[in-house]
């Protein structure tokens, strides 16, 4: 197990000053991932406070037992779109005063090659964040037909040259008995196919979109926000960091589909079906107020470049 990687937490001031920070309150860290939100959460509760963190990534979690001892502090192993239930189980349903969320996958797990999440190292074809179920990269790839593999490459990754690399990576197992086993084996194919603009590593697109859909990263944002009006407490916080346009759209849309913005219909109008919508979500108990979105600063994308996509939404669960 690895564990001596220098990990900068995105937006960090940012996700803390976002907060709003209550010494007793009770704060969930959804992607603990090497700690850095979850210490400076820690950092700013009294001896009454509490925070719980997940990650479904064991290492991750035996990271978090080894360095946070602190009886305030809770590390659960489970994907944050099951959270509700330990929750429920712990009678801590509606108590929560804000819930990070810091998307996508970690430093940590990129620089590590046997993880083979990343293109620019050698490795297992894995990709699994919880490498203790579901299918690896490589087994997916080969069980998967040409059709599967193209709509995850599009929808996932925006890959230009989708159906001649799902073509490519269905013939080549099949019929020349091929097994990707590593991401350079991956690397390979994808460099054959296609010209690219020199921007973006090659396999940059296919990469994320395997990994996407390996891990069901988008369906288990959808879960999680489903239930985080159940979670927090009135004038509870949401603090979500996001990496790509598929992450931030989702987070976007539901924030702005159950705020206050443009709510207020008068009840005597004809209504139209996005005025009917808008009454609906009007009747809703509670609601977001959201925050502008925040992005890294020039100097904190020099001091950490994988920041430099990074975006940070901020709402606020209020009453109507």
């Amino acid at each position: 197990m690895k564990n001596n990687y220098t990990h900068l937490p995105v937006l960090l001031n940012e996700v803390i000053n976002s907060m709003k920070i209550k010494m007793d309150g009770i704060y969930l860290d959804c992607t603990f991932g090497r700690g850095g939100h979850s210490k400076r959460i820690l950092s700013k509760l009294g001896e009454n406070g509490r925070l719980l963190a997940v990650d479904r990534d064991i290492i991750a979690v035996e990271i978090a037992k080894k360095t946070i001892i602190d009886s305030r502090f809770t590390i659960i192993h489970t994907s944050f779109s099951r959270i509700s239930k330990y929750l429920f189980e712990h009678n801590l349903l509606g108590k929560i005063n804000g819930i990070l969320l810091d998307l996508g996958v970690s430093s940590p797990q990129l620089d590590d090659s046997q993880r083979g999440f990343s293109f620019m190292s050698n490795g297992p074809l894995d990709m699994r964040m919880d490498q203790s179920q579901g299918l690896s990269a490589a087994d997916w790839i080969r069980k998967a037909s040409k059709e599967e593999m193209t709509k995850v490459l599009k929808n996932f990754g925006q890959e230009k040259y989708a159906k001649n690399i799902a073509k490519s990576l269905y013939y080549l197992q099949r019929n020349h008995n091929l097994v990707l086993s590593t991401t350079q084996d991956l690397v390979k194919v994808i460099k054959k196919l296609g010209k690219y603009d020199g921007r973006k590593h090659p396999a940059t697109r296919c990469f994320q979109a395997i990994r996407i859909h390996i891990n069901q990263e988008l369906e288990e944002i959808k879960k999680i926000l489903e239930d985080v009006f159940r979670i927090l407490i009135p004038g509870g916080i949401l603090s979500v960091i996001s990496y790509n346009s598929l992450e931030d759209k989702l987070i976007k849309y539901f924030m702005y589909n159950n705020s206050n913005i443009n709510q207020w219909i008068p009840s005597d109008l004809p209504l139209n079906e996005e005025q009917r919508r808008k009454k609906q979500r009007q009747s809703h108990k509670f609601m977001f107020k959201i925050s502008k979105k925040i992005r890294p600063s020039t100097q904190e994308i020099i001091n950490n470049p994988r920041a430099r996509s990074a975006i940070l939404r901020i709402a606020e669960k209020i009453s109507v």
